[in-house]
């Protein structure tokens, strides 16, 4: 066991939490690509209207989890120690991912099973995300915190793109095994950080905020379980975002976060001192970061609907192998982000980090641009490189952006600024879904159901049985692209294929007749979510170029440790929250070099 003054602890602490933020994100999109394999293995029919919700829930669970547990896991790391929580959550996610592949049931119970200990699997990757940035915040000195933030920060980004290969590889194996893959490295990293990580940061006491825990939970859960529940149909509209529940949802949660806001400005120790967001450079950097993970978010989803539901099979694949294809062919992305963030973040610490942030987002733009240019059929030389670019924008970004938000606040917040952060990456995700998806389904619905009419009667189909069968919300049609699968047997039915000619029924059911039927209005909606995307990645990059004040300077110790001189800033934060400035704000815990 390393002592936390010995030159190579901070390199222990870096590669056991970049292995704990990887294993956390690759289990964000791992399930993502293996749900064709998990529905099948637990015999469930995704696209029965009552299961629609074990898909979502399924797909959306663990994000939001995260997204909302995020903050408040960061805040009791620096009430109780930063690394404590960290570890706790290895445990917690280890132990998780064998109970998940352990799944006794099937149908809907199987699919309860999986979503309820995703929940809680989530909740011990929320620990493993708040905490590892405040970590390696406070083992590395300024000189070295962008490259070491952008090691970390690039395998958190690159884990979401690498479960998509993992999980196709696994998926084509057996569907448990996405689960039984996290084990092994799980005890190896649980194991590792109870032995070598200490806690090195400032620690400040203070009592629980209960008020603003379940406010802030409740709020955010609610907003985005209604945004969750609004891609559904309701009460025959294409999407639910008339529904009561959905719109309850929306208002309700709102208002509760607005409590939230209130509450934080009046309690001595709140979970979260909203009087950072006065500081430019958080609020930016934040503000960046949240557009950034909608635009990356949409643009997972849309490539893997490109990919498994029309451009794999146009190019011969089975349905079956299409999980696994997709991965790989997404490959060059998720290279762009491991090439270019490690040198993102080491060159920031030399010349600054707005500039890297601000144009990686440019540069993402601009492969949003290449993309709108592409056919459905695309040749796959041009589509690689534009994902690579991506890739490299996206890797630009995130290591310098991550360093600027840090770095913006004293010491002992770095635990809730590190949690404010993922939360706003992973509301990203859940918002992209929900954003995306909307905008997908909206854009379907103005041309599917006549060309999904056309295309049926075309190969001998029944005029009233084309209309029913375009009646279908325009969602079970992304829904099946998503998953991989031609949905049209299901929607015609054995009798109705019986009745038609052997070679128009091979057509219908075969590997080209659905991806052409719907490339041409996916096409159109695909437009309006990339013009999007491209809105927001650049308005992310003038919101990265905002300066703020200086962040708080730090002495460096023989050790290559640092003190933050945060007492005037905690002042200022304590006079905008209605407190009296305190005097002394917190005490080193084990800080090589410093006495308290």
């Amino acid at each position: 066991m390393l002592a936390v003054d010995h030159p190579r602890y901070k390199w222990v602490a870096l590669s056991n939490t970049t292995l704990g933020t990887l294993l956390a994100t690759i289990n964000s999109s791992i399930v993502l690509i293996s749900l064709p394999a998990i529905f099948k293995g637990i015999h469930l029919n995704a696209l029965e209207p009552g299961n629609v919700s074990y898909l979502l829930w399924m797909l959306m669970g663990y994000m939001l989890v995260t997204a909302v547990l995020v903050v408040t896991l960061g805040r009791l790391g620096d009430m109780y120690g930063r690394v404590k929580i960290y570890n706790a959550g290895f445990a917690i996610f280890t132990l998780t991912s064998v109970i998940l592949a352990l799944d006794p049931f099937d149908g809907g119970g199987g699919a309860l099973w999986l979503i309820g200990w995703r929940v809680l699997q989530a909740v011990g990757g929320a620990m493993l995300m708040a905490n590892s940035a405040a970590i390696i915040t406070d083992a590395f000195s300024s000189k070295q915190r962008g490259m070491a933030l952008g090691v970390n920060i690039v395998a958190a980004l690159a884990g979401s793109f690498i479960g998509l290969v993992v999980g196709g590889v696994l998926a084509e194996w057996d569907w448990r095994s996405v689960f039984w893959v996290n084990i092994p490295l799980g005890i190896l990293g649980t194991v590792w950080a109870y032995r070598s990580l200490h806690d090195t940061g400032v620690r400040r006491k203070a009592k629980i905020d209960w008020w603003g825990n379940a406010t802030f939970a409740i709020g955010l859960t609610a907003v985005l379980a209604a945004i969750t529940y609004g891609i559904q149909p309701y009460g025959g509209h294409t999407m639910g975002w008339t529904s009561p529940w959905v719109l309850t949802g929306l208002i309700g949660g709102g208002l509760v976060l607005v409590a939230f806001g209130i509450i934080e400005t009046r309690v001595a120790d709140p979970m979260f001192p909203l009087a950072l967001f006065r500081n430019t450079a958080f609020t930016s950097g934040n503000i960046a970061s949240l557009l950034s993970a909608v635009a990356r978010g949409g643009l997972q989803f849309m490539l893997i609907i490109w990919l498994q539901g029309i451009w794999l099979p146009l190019h011969g694949y089975d349905y079956e192998q299409t999980p696994l294809w997709a991965g790989i062919y997404l490959v060059p992305l998720t290279i762009g982000f491991l090439v270019a963030g490690p040198l993102a973040g080491a060159l920031s610490d030399r010349f600054g980090p707005r500039l890297f942030a601000a144009g990686g987002l440019l540069v993402m733009a601009g492969s949003f641009v290449g993309m709108l240019l592409l056919p459905s059929d695309f040749n796959y030389a041009v589509f690689a490189l534009l994902i690579f670019v991506n890739g490299l924008g996206g890797g630009l970004f995130a290591a310098p952006n991550t360093s600027l938000v840090m770095s913006s606040v004293p010491a002992n917040m770095r635990g809730a600024a590190s949690g404010m952060r993922a939360t706003f990456q992973n509301a990203g995700q859940v918002l992209s879904i929900g954003l995306f998806f909307s905008l997908m389904v909206a854009g379907l619905a103005g041309s599917l159901p006549s060309t999904l009419s056309s295309g049926l009667t075309a190969q001998g189909v029944s005029a009233a049985t084309a209309d029913q069968v375009a009646q279908i919300p325009p969602v079970g049609t992304l829904f099946a692209a998503f998953l991989g699968y031609n949905p049209i047997a299901e929607l015609l039915g054995q009798p109705t294929l019986d009745s038609l000619p052997a070679q128009n029924a091979d057509t219908l059911t075969g590997l080209e007749f659905f991806p052409r039927l719907i490339s041409g209005p996916f096409h159109d909606g695909l437009v309006i979510v990339f013009w999007l995307a491209i809105a927001m990645t650049v308005i992310g990059a003038l919101a990265s170029l905002l300066r703020g004040k200086p962040a708080p300077k730090e002495d460096e110790t023989p050790e290559g440790e640092f003190v933050a001189h945060e007492a005037e800033l905690a002042s200022e934060l304590a006079e905008a929250q209605g407190l009296a400035p305190a005097t002394r704000v917190a005490e080193p815990i084990d800080a090589p070099g410093v006495k308290a």
